[in-house]
């Protein structure tokens, strides 16, 4: 199993020198890829810039969007935008799409919340289409585009994955909530008579150190807290030790898990270095 890293692009204090450091650091490994948020109504980055802004002092890490909330976006400039970031970073973007979690980012943005679902998977076709076909350059690195992934718990997340992308992307949460989400990611993939390997990745959430703990955690309720009492849920499984990093990571290999990526909560750049030291 490979393991990325997360770039703070949604922590406090995220700016130019903490993103193009942290990932000049992360390029040099463990890591296999970086990954980043979406999100519009918050004091946050924006991920397609951002991995634009690193696939310039990279040169080996894959750069992924986990997840970019697809509806959101206008295909054909999105189809642009990525088939773009794929030349400049010499063929290493992975576009992670969902549906998303937030109908605040779908009123900012003012597109209609209800419809995301069949949009979704409209995108994701007419994608293909234009990084397959010549009116819309440039032509990606990767023949037929970038590797996609789908994110989401609903079934028909499940079947999207299995029709459309390259594989599926489990929002968090420990190894048995992967394991069976990906059981069922399998399912559909196996139901859609996919020849290929599912590409099945997860993610975490971890801050190191002992002064890390209490404000990671402090990050994860705020940044959740469009979900209620779960955000307290969320924030109860940061992982805050190596042994539980390595417990985490453990338990995911052994569900299936193919690339596992974890979010850094606290924006420093010794939190890298301190997971660099487990995972290596």
């Amino acid at each position: 199993m490979k393991v990325g890293i997360g770039l703070p692009t949604t922590t406090p204090g995220a700016n130019r020198g903490l993103i193009l450091g942290w990932a000049r650091q992360a390029d040099e490994g463990p890591f296999s890829c970086l990954g980043v948020f979406d999100r519009v109504v918050y004091d946050t980055l924006d991920p397609l810039i951002s991995l634009a802004a690193v696939a310039g002092v990279t040169e080996r890490v894959r750069l992924a969007t986990t997840i970019l909330t697809g509806p959101l976006y206008n295909t054909v400039l999105l189809a642009k935008a990525a088939a773009s970031l794929d030349v400049l970073s010499g063929g290493r973007l992975v576009l992670g799409l969902a549906v998303g979690a937030r109908e605040s980012d779908y009123d900012a943005v003012g597109v209609e919340h209800r419809s995301r679902g069949r949009r979704l998977a409209e995108q994701m076709i007419a994608l293909r289409s234009h990084w397959e076909g010549d009116t819309i350059g440039p032509k990606p690195v990767r023949r037929g585009g970038p590797e996609l992934l789908v994110g989401g718990l609903s079934d028909l997340s499940f079947a999207r994955a299995a029709r459309y992308a390259n594989g599926y992307l489990h929002g968090g949460g420990p190894p048995r909530s992967f394991a069976a989400a990906a059981e069922k990611a399998r399912a559909a993939w196996s139901d859609a008579g996919r020849p290929d390997k599912m590409q099945l990745w997860g993610m975490g959430y971890y801050a190191l150190g002992s002064d890390a703990a209490e404000t990671g955690a402090e990050y994860l309720r705020k940044y959740y807290a469009f979900t209620g009492p779960f955000a307290e849920k969320i924030a109860a499984g940061l992982l805050t030790t190596p042994q539980a990093v390595a417990q985490f990571v453990r338990g995911y290999q052994e569900a299936g898990c193919d690339e596992l990526v974890l979010f850094p909560t606290v924006g420093a750049l010794d939190q890298l270095d301190r997971l660099a030291e487990v995972i290596g």
